[in-house]
Protein backbone atom coordinates (compact mmCIF):
# COMPACT_ATOMS: atom_id res chain seq x y z
CA UNK A 1 0.00 0.00 0.00
CA UNK A 2 1.06 3.55 -0.88
CA UNK A 3 -0.83 4.89 2.33
CA UNK A 4 -2.66 3.32 5.18
CA UNK A 5 -5.98 4.74 3.73
CA UNK A 6 -8.60 2.55 2.32
CA UNK A 7 -12.21 2.35 1.73
CA UNK A 8 -14.38 -0.14 3.62
CA UNK A 9 -16.61 -2.82 2.25
CA UNK A 10 -20.13 -1.89 1.67
CA UNK A 11 -19.54 1.76 1.15
CA UNK A 12 -17.52 2.30 -1.96
CA UNK A 13 -19.45 -0.56 -4.16
CA UNK A 14 -16.80 -2.00 -6.74
CA UNK A 15 -14.53 1.42 -7.00
CA UNK A 16 -16.54 2.23 -10.70
CA UNK A 17 -19.04 4.00 -8.82
CA UNK A 18 -17.17 6.81 -7.48
CA UNK A 19 -14.72 6.83 -10.77
CA UNK A 20 -16.08 10.22 -12.10
CA UNK A 21 -15.77 11.75 -8.25
CA UNK A 22 -12.10 10.76 -7.67
CA UNK A 23 -8.91 9.75 -8.22
CA UNK A 24 -9.02 5.90 -7.34
CA UNK A 25 -5.33 5.38 -7.80
CA UNK A 26 -4.20 7.72 -4.69
CA UNK A 27 -5.86 5.31 -2.47
CA UNK A 28 -4.19 2.56 -0.24
CA UNK A 29 -6.33 0.19 -0.93
CA UNK A 30 -9.79 -0.54 -2.08
CA UNK A 31 -11.89 -3.11 0.14
CA UNK A 32 -14.83 -4.39 -2.69
CA UNK A 33 -18.52 -4.66 -1.48
CA UNK A 34 -18.93 -8.19 0.21
CA UNK A 35 -19.11 -11.27 -2.71
CA UNK A 36 -21.32 -14.32 -1.83
CA UNK A 37 -21.24 -17.62 -3.84
CA UNK A 38 -24.44 -16.97 -5.26
CA UNK A 39 -26.00 -13.44 -6.24
CA UNK A 40 -28.51 -11.97 -3.34
CA UNK A 41 -31.27 -9.21 -3.90
CA UNK A 42 -30.21 -8.19 -0.25
CA UNK A 43 -33.21 -6.80 2.67
CA UNK A 44 -36.57 -5.78 1.71
CA UNK A 45 -36.50 -1.84 1.48
CA UNK A 46 -36.20 0.32 3.54
CA UNK A 47 -32.66 0.07 3.72
CA UNK A 48 -31.15 2.72 5.32
CA UNK A 49 -32.28 5.56 7.34
CA UNK A 50 -30.10 8.64 9.49
CA UNK A 51 -29.74 8.44 12.92
CA UNK A 52 -27.47 11.44 15.22
CA UNK A 53 -24.68 11.49 14.05
CA UNK A 54 -24.78 8.37 11.87
CA UNK A 55 -26.79 6.14 9.81
CA UNK A 56 -28.64 2.47 10.03
CA UNK A 57 -28.44 -0.01 7.33
CA UNK A 58 -29.33 -3.06 6.64
CA UNK A 59 -28.39 -3.79 3.23
CA UNK A 60 -28.42 -7.79 3.55
CA UNK A 61 -25.20 -8.01 1.59
CA UNK A 62 -26.73 -7.57 -2.17
CA UNK A 63 -24.18 -7.95 -4.75
CA UNK A 64 -24.04 -10.51 -7.71
CA UNK A 65 -22.29 -13.71 -6.56
CA UNK A 66 -19.06 -14.61 -7.10
CA UNK A 67 -18.67 -15.43 -10.39
CA UNK A 68 -20.37 -12.41 -12.14
CA UNK A 69 -18.07 -10.23 -9.45
CA UNK A 70 -14.82 -12.17 -11.30
CA UNK A 71 -16.36 -11.33 -15.14
CA UNK A 72 -17.94 -8.25 -14.21
CA UNK A 73 -16.58 -6.17 -11.23
CA UNK A 74 -12.86 -7.36 -10.80
CA UNK A 75 -12.49 -6.39 -14.36
CA UNK A 76 -12.76 -2.96 -14.28
CA UNK A 77 -10.35 -3.19 -10.51
CA UNK A 78 -7.79 -4.92 -11.82
CA UNK A 79 -6.66 -1.56 -14.15
CA UNK A 80 -6.78 0.47 -11.32
CA UNK A 81 -2.87 -0.92 -10.46
CA UNK A 82 -4.40 -0.01 -5.99
CA UNK A 83 -4.12 -3.22 -4.04
CA UNK A 84 -7.78 -4.78 -4.04
CA UNK A 85 -9.36 -6.54 -1.33
CA UNK A 86 -12.44 -8.74 -1.89
CA UNK A 87 -14.43 -9.27 1.34
CA UNK A 88 -16.30 -12.54 1.34
CA UNK A 89 -19.04 -13.83 3.32
CA UNK A 90 -21.31 -17.36 3.59
CA UNK A 91 -24.71 -17.38 3.31
CA UNK A 92 -25.86 -20.65 4.92
CA UNK A 93 -22.97 -23.28 5.25
CA UNK A 94 -19.23 -22.12 6.46
CA UNK A 95 -17.41 -23.84 4.17
CA UNK A 96 -18.66 -21.04 1.23
CA UNK A 97 -15.76 -19.35 2.56
CA UNK A 98 -13.60 -21.79 1.09
CA UNK A 99 -15.01 -22.08 -2.06
CA UNK A 100 -15.42 -18.43 -2.64
CA UNK A 101 -11.32 -18.29 -1.39
CA UNK A 102 -10.66 -20.79 -4.11
CA UNK A 103 -11.95 -19.21 -6.55
CA UNK A 104 -9.83 -15.86 -5.55
CA UNK A 105 -6.54 -17.57 -5.18
CA UNK A 106 -5.81 -17.31 -8.71
CA UNK A 107 -6.25 -13.76 -9.50
CA UNK A 108 -2.84 -12.05 -8.65
CA UNK A 109 -4.31 -8.16 -8.40
CA UNK A 110 -6.00 -9.49 -5.58
CA UNK A 111 -4.15 -8.00 -2.79
CA UNK A 112 -6.34 -9.80 0.15
CA UNK A 113 -8.89 -11.61 1.18
CA UNK A 114 -11.28 -10.03 3.75
CA UNK A 115 -13.44 -12.70 5.37
CA UNK A 116 -16.72 -10.85 6.50
CA UNK A 117 -18.27 -13.06 9.57
CA UNK A 118 -19.77 -10.33 11.70
CA UNK A 119 -22.36 -8.96 8.93
CA UNK A 120 -25.95 -8.32 11.31
CA UNK A 121 -28.08 -8.18 8.28
CA UNK A 122 -28.28 -11.48 7.77
CA UNK A 123 -31.34 -12.31 9.92
CA UNK A 124 -28.61 -15.20 12.11
CA UNK A 125 -29.05 -15.95 15.48
CA UNK A 126 -25.56 -15.70 16.47
CA UNK A 127 -22.48 -14.49 14.06
CA UNK A 128 -19.36 -16.36 13.29
CA UNK A 129 -17.19 -13.98 14.95
CA UNK A 130 -19.47 -14.03 18.21
CA UNK A 131 -17.67 -17.33 18.67
CA UNK A 132 -14.09 -17.65 19.25
CA UNK A 133 -14.31 -21.72 18.83
CA UNK A 134 -16.80 -20.74 15.16
CA UNK A 135 -13.86 -18.15 14.14
CA UNK A 136 -11.22 -20.29 15.06
CA UNK A 137 -12.57 -23.20 12.81
CA UNK A 138 -13.65 -20.84 10.03
CA UNK A 139 -10.38 -18.89 9.93
CA UNK A 140 -8.13 -22.25 10.40
CA UNK A 141 -10.39 -23.84 7.09
CA UNK A 142 -9.91 -21.18 4.86
CA UNK A 143 -5.73 -20.75 5.91
CA UNK A 144 -5.31 -24.03 4.46
CA UNK A 145 -6.86 -22.73 1.23
CA UNK A 146 -4.96 -19.47 0.35
CA UNK A 147 -1.57 -18.11 0.70
CA UNK A 148 -3.33 -14.76 0.07
CA UNK A 149 -3.06 -12.02 2.87
CA UNK A 150 -6.15 -12.62 5.45
CA UNK A 151 -8.01 -10.10 6.97
CA UNK A 152 -10.81 -11.04 9.51
CA UNK A 153 -13.48 -8.52 9.91
CA UNK A 154 -15.34 -8.51 13.74
CA UNK A 155 -17.75 -8.00 14.93
CA UNK A 156 -18.22 -5.21 18.34
CA UNK A 157 -21.42 -7.13 19.30
CA UNK A 158 -19.27 -8.99 21.37
CA UNK A 159 -18.95 -9.44 25.17
CA UNK A 160 -15.03 -9.60 24.33
CA UNK A 161 -13.65 -8.16 21.30
CA UNK A 162 -9.80 -9.24 22.43
CA UNK A 163 -11.20 -12.99 23.14
CA UNK A 164 -12.26 -13.29 19.66
CA UNK A 165 -9.50 -11.49 18.01
CA UNK A 166 -6.77 -13.82 19.68
CA UNK A 167 -9.13 -16.98 18.15
CA UNK A 168 -8.61 -15.06 14.76
CA UNK A 169 -4.96 -14.74 15.14
CA UNK A 170 -4.37 -18.43 16.63
CA UNK A 171 -6.21 -19.71 13.82
CA UNK A 172 -4.24 -18.00 11.15
CA UNK A 173 -5.62 -14.56 10.20
CA UNK A 174 -2.26 -11.92 9.10
CA UNK A 175 -4.60 -8.75 9.98
CA UNK A 176 -7.64 -8.06 11.77
CA UNK A 177 -10.32 -5.57 10.81
CA UNK A 178 -12.39 -3.57 13.34
CA UNK A 179 -15.43 -3.00 13.52
CA UNK A 180 -18.14 -3.36 11.84
CA UNK A 181 -21.40 -2.21 12.70
CA UNK A 182 -23.11 -2.36 15.81
CA UNK A 183 -26.85 -3.57 15.85
CA UNK A 184 -29.13 -1.22 16.06
CA UNK A 185 -33.55 0.17 15.51
CA UNK A 186 -35.27 2.72 14.49
CA UNK A 187 -38.71 3.33 14.91
CA UNK A 188 -41.38 6.31 13.49
CA UNK A 189 -43.05 6.91 15.80
CA UNK A 190 -45.93 8.87 14.14
CA UNK A 191 -46.17 5.46 11.51
CA UNK A 192 -45.57 3.06 14.45
CA UNK A 193 -43.62 1.52 12.84
CA UNK A 194 -39.76 0.06 12.48
CA UNK A 195 -37.41 2.35 9.87
CA UNK A 196 -35.75 -0.02 7.94
CA UNK A 197 -37.74 -3.13 6.32
CA UNK A 198 -35.97 -5.54 7.93
CA UNK A 199 -36.67 -3.83 11.56
CA UNK A 200 -33.14 -4.15 12.68
CA UNK A 201 -29.68 -3.03 11.35
CA UNK A 202 -26.08 -2.29 11.52
CA UNK A 203 -25.15 1.47 12.67
CA UNK A 204 -22.37 3.05 11.92
CA UNK A 205 -20.84 6.67 10.84
CA UNK A 206 -19.30 8.91 14.20
CA UNK A 207 -21.51 7.43 16.48
CA UNK A 208 -19.88 4.26 16.84
CA UNK A 209 -15.98 5.62 16.84
CA UNK A 210 -15.80 5.58 20.57
CA UNK A 211 -16.51 2.02 20.84
CA UNK A 212 -14.29 1.21 17.49
CA UNK A 213 -11.66 3.50 18.68
CA UNK A 214 -11.77 1.34 22.14
CA UNK A 215 -11.99 -2.15 20.54
CA UNK A 216 -8.82 -1.32 19.00
CA UNK A 217 -6.86 -0.36 21.44
CA UNK A 218 -8.05 -3.41 23.34
CA UNK A 219 -7.02 -5.53 20.41
CA UNK A 220 -3.48 -3.81 19.86
CA UNK A 221 -2.65 -4.57 23.81
CA UNK A 222 -3.44 -8.07 23.35
CA UNK A 223 -2.24 -9.00 19.59
CA UNK A 224 0.76 -8.70 17.18
CA UNK A 225 -0.94 -8.84 13.71
CA UNK A 226 -1.60 -5.88 12.16
CA UNK A 227 -5.18 -3.94 12.62
CA UNK A 228 -7.29 -2.07 10.14
CA UNK A 229 -9.48 0.90 12.18
CA UNK A 230 -12.93 1.49 11.09
CA UNK A 231 -16.08 3.19 12.29
CA UNK A 232 -16.79 6.41 12.73
CA UNK A 233 -13.47 8.20 10.10
CA UNK A 234 -14.65 10.99 8.58
CA UNK A 235 -11.39 13.34 9.03
CA UNK A 236 -7.89 13.36 9.62
CA UNK A 237 -8.32 13.66 13.42
CA UNK A 238 -10.34 10.65 13.88
CA UNK A 239 -8.38 8.66 11.64
CA UNK A 240 -5.21 9.77 13.49
CA UNK A 241 -7.15 8.08 16.70
CA UNK A 242 -7.50 5.11 15.41
CA UNK A 243 -3.73 5.31 14.62
CA UNK A 244 -2.79 6.19 18.32
CA UNK A 245 -4.68 3.68 19.69
CA UNK A 246 -3.41 0.63 17.84
CA UNK A 247 -4.35 0.69 13.63
CA UNK A 248 -1.75 0.17 11.22
CA UNK A 249 -4.45 1.54 8.52
CA UNK A 250 -7.41 2.93 8.76
CA UNK A 251 -10.41 2.35 6.35
CA UNK A 252 -13.28 4.90 5.48
CA UNK A 253 -16.64 4.04 5.65
CA UNK A 254 -19.82 5.62 6.26
CA UNK A 255 -18.11 9.47 5.42
CA UNK A 256 -17.92 7.87 1.51
CA UNK A 257 -21.47 8.72 1.46
CA UNK A 258 -21.88 12.34 3.09
CA UNK A 259 -18.44 13.20 1.05
CA UNK A 260 -17.00 10.61 -1.50
CA UNK A 261 -13.37 12.68 -1.49
CA UNK A 262 -13.19 11.96 2.21
CA UNK A 263 -10.53 9.42 2.03
CA UNK A 264 -8.28 11.77 -0.15
CA UNK A 265 -9.26 14.40 2.16
CA UNK A 266 -7.81 12.14 4.51
CA UNK A 267 -4.51 11.47 2.93
CA UNK A 268 -3.52 14.87 2.41
CA UNK A 269 -4.43 15.59 6.25
CA UNK A 270 -1.96 12.56 7.03
CA UNK A 271 0.81 14.06 4.82
CA UNK A 272 0.39 17.51 6.58
CA UNK A 273 0.42 16.29 9.94
CA UNK A 274 3.42 14.17 9.25
CA UNK A 275 5.10 16.93 7.87
CA UNK A 276 4.39 18.99 10.91
CA UNK A 277 5.40 16.54 13.49
CA UNK A 278 8.42 15.22 11.58
CA UNK A 279 7.50 12.27 10.91
CA UNK A 280 9.05 9.78 8.23
CA UNK A 281 5.97 7.14 8.76
CA UNK A 282 3.06 6.71 10.05
CA UNK A 283 3.70 3.70 11.38
CA UNK A 284 5.28 6.08 14.43
CA UNK A 285 2.30 6.42 15.37
CA UNK A 286 0.62 3.06 15.65
CA UNK A 287 0.00 2.37 19.68
CA UNK A 288 2.08 5.54 21.08
CA UNK A 289 -1.35 7.00 23.04
CA UNK A 290 0.27 8.68 26.16
CA UNK A 291 -0.97 8.37 30.18
CA UNK A 292 -3.23 11.02 30.80
CA UNK A 293 -1.05 14.49 32.41
CA UNK A 294 -2.39 15.69 35.96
Amino acid sequence: MKNPVMVASGTFGYAAEFRELMDLKKLGAIVTKTITLKGRQGNLPPRTCETPAGMLNSIGLENPGIDRFIGEKLVFLKKLGVPVIVSIAAENNPEEFITLANKLNGFMEIAAIELNISCPNLQKDKLISQDPRATFALVEAVRRVTEKCLIVKLSPNVSSITEIALSAVQAGADALALINTLGGMCIDVNKQTPKLGAWVGGLSGPAIRPVAVKMVWEVYNKTKVPIIGMGGIIDVSSALEFFLAGAAAISVGTANFVNPRASLEIITGLERYMAEHNLQNLSALTGKLKACKN
